[in-house]
């Protein structure tokens, strides 16, 4: 089987950052999957479960309600590793082009005083969030996204290369 895309990011080095994961094409439109990383996979703690499914809520909402972005956003959800988030957008943009958008959606979960669509009728496990917790993780983020924002490196994967040897096996060096 082969791998897919997401897998030949090399993670012992990718930052947190705004990166491109993938461009798919649809007849004359495109839709482009963001990898929004919050934390360095395999080296820090992942996020709180409780904390990534407020920040799931809050964002979103922030995102669907920008009037600049609303009709461009397809998806907004947690990365199943607790490192980050998806972004699908109508387009292809460059992930700096992203910057300010997610900067502000970020700042947007500290002015939050309830997490949006936390009822047991908007949710499927509504007893499972942490405003708190969101606030702690969208403040770092911000407080990072800003020291590094002239770095190339939180706009850029790290891919493996992969090789393939004179006996047809695959050889991955990071």
């Amino acid at each position: 089987m082969e791998l897919i895309q997401s897998f030949s990011v090399d993670h012992t080095r990718i930052v947190p950052g705004i990166f491109t994961s993938r461009v798919d094409r649809l007849g004359e439109y495109s839709v482009t999957t963001y990898d929004i990383r919050l934390k360095r996979p395999n080296r820090e703690p992942v996020i709180d479960v409780a904390a990534m499914h407020s920040l799931e809520h809050i964002i979103a909402t922030y995102l669907r309600n920008d009037k600049d972005w609303k009709d461009e956003v397809v998806y907004w959800g947690p990365m199943g590793c607790l490192t980050g988030f998806y972004l699908i957008l109508k387009g292809d943009r460059a992930p700096q082009d992203l910057y300010p958008l997610l900067l502000a959606a970020f700042k947007a979960v500290d002015d939050a005083t309830e997490v949006p669509g936390a009822t047991a009728v908007n949710c499927g496990y509504f007893r499972m969030h942490n405003l708190e917790m969101a606030k702690w993780y969208a403040n770092e983020f911000v407080s990072y996204l800003e020291a590094n924002e002239a770095n190339p490196a939180i706009f850029e994967y790290p891919h493996t290369e992969r090789l393939v040897t004179d006996d047809g096996n695959n050889f991955f060096d990071s």
